[in-house]
């Protein structure tokens, strides 16, 4: 006998949110509010290589090497240009059919969860995106420790789902981060795929999603 569906775990951005416009464009427009006129398509190239760098030199924000999401973020926009500050939930727009989803999740009698490759600026993203409600505990890299796809960071959820992993499903837009790593430790793992960009032979029609409204009919197939 399987067993039930309890819990949804979560990926973030461009899942549940999407970003507002081009980091570029972002960049520019506060970078214009002290006085500097900068060309959006050089910021991006420049953020970029600076995120890329970063990236390398201090995976899953430097938390190894004593730093933070905030000073491992100081440093990248530092390296894209100066005295430029930028508020985070100005960046992002909640997907139309996010809050609709959440809350049928919810009304299925399901507990919610996030596990996302973020920072600890995740909470108060959420907070004033309106989203943060629905959710019973936040997992980010940074807290944990360890990024998607290590199995690791999955274990750190389904220790607070206080369930087994066949009780618990992910849904996420990476195919390796989210579908296969969540998979690898038993979950019911979902691809969301808005773009119908993925084509991965191994991968079963019914555990890809156009949207986020296709995904309550398929959790409830697993709640019995």
């Amino acid at each position: 006998m399987r067993a039930p569906l309890r819990w949804v775990l979560w990926d973030v951005k461009d899942t549940l949110l999407k970003v507002r416009a081009s980091v570029g464009e972002q960049y520019c427009k506060e970078a214009k509010r002290v006085g500097l006129n900068l060309n959006p398509v050089e910021v991006e190239a420049a953020f970029l290589k600076a995120y890329r760098h970063h990236s390398s030199r201090s995976p899953n924000y430097g938390i190894s090497q004593g730093l933070d999401g905030r000073s491992w973020w100081i440093r990248v926009v530092r390296d894209t240009f100066s005295q430029c500050r930028v508020q985070d939930p100005a960046l992002l727009n909640v997907f139309p059919d996010s809050k609709k989803t959440l809350e049928s999740c919810s009304s299925l009698g399901l507990e919610l969860g996030v596990v996302s490759n973020f920072d600890n600026r995740l909470k108060e993203i959420l907070r004033v995106c309106g989203l943060l409600s629905h959710f019973s505990f936040l997992i980010t890299s940074e807290k944990a420790g360890i990024a998607k796809p290590s199995p690791a960071i999955f274990e750190q959820a389904l220790q607070k789902c206080g369930v087994p992993a066949a009780s618990v499903a992910h849904i996420g837009d990476h195919y390796l981060n989210d579908y296969l790593a969540s998979r690898s430790v038993g979950l019911h793992g979902f691809l969301l795929d808005r773009d119908n960009k993925h084509k991965h032979p191994d991968l079963p029609a019914e555990h890809r999603l156009s949207s986020l409204e296709e995904l309550p009919p398929q959790l409830q197939q697993h709640m019995n």
